[in-house]
């Protein structure tokens, strides 16, 4: 007979382990090898128990999910956890993520939809929750975004750019600044190069295209 799948279950509330554990006590594969109220006691747990998969939970007392994630991926690397939480805010599903969850479910998944992404965590699969597979994908279209070339120059020469935008010359721009002539014609080549056009007429002109006036 096929071993069964060990499972830890972590969450907070009482009454949402309990239904869980139930529920994975029907299946014939997966055994669920104990029950954890918080991530400092989950911790404590895999330090003898090593279960294969741990469905936990993100915001408890003491320690939370993410921290636990991390230390327990880091003792135990073939553990698999999964994420089972109420939460698809950013600010908690990148940092589970990063600490080496390799699935991300909502509370309200159907029992059997949890304990298929058991089964698939054993196969090193991830299963994540639409919603928060949407949010993944639109923050790594904006990572992926390069940042438009004014964001390297320096703030002087932010400024002299957008009063070169402001259809000003050198010398109107020394005298707005309280700069030398040299210094204003120095930043200019410097915003030319980095902005990567040919003269003022082009600079002025990526400054409307661009809105920053």
């Amino acid at each position: 007979m096929k071993k069964p799948i060990t499972v830890l279950v972590v969450d907070d509330h009482e009454m949402v382990r309990k239904g869980i554990v139930s529920y994975l006590e029907t299946e014939d594969d997966i055994e669920v090898l104990g029950e954890a109220e918080n991530g400092l006691q989950a911790v404590a747990f895999c330090q003898d128990g090593k279960p294969d998969v741990i469905l936990m939970d993100l915001l408890m007392d003491g320690m939370g999910g993410v921290e636990a994630t991390r230390i327990i991926k880091e003792q135990i690397p073939t553990t698999n956890i999964i994420i089972l939480t109420s939460f698809i805010d950013e600010k908690q599903i990148f940092p589970a993520l990063e600490a080496g969850a390799l699935s991300y479910l909502l509370k309200t998944a159907r029992a059997e939809h949890i304990a298929d992404a058991i089964r698939m965590a054993i196969k090193g699969e991830a299963v994540i929750e639409p919603k928060v597979a949407s949010r993944m994908l639109n923050r790594m279209r904006t990572q992926a975004q390069p940042a438009p070339p004014h964001h390297s120059l320096t703030k002087r020469e932010l400024e002299i750019l957008l009063l070169i935008g402001d259809g000003k010359t050198n010398q109107e721009i020394a005298s707005i600044l309280f700069i030398g002539i040299k210094t204003v014609k120095t930043h200019v080549s410097n915003i030319l190069s980095k902005l990567g056009v040919e003269d003022r007429t082009l600079a002025a002109i990526y400054v409307h295209k661009n809105k920053l006036l």
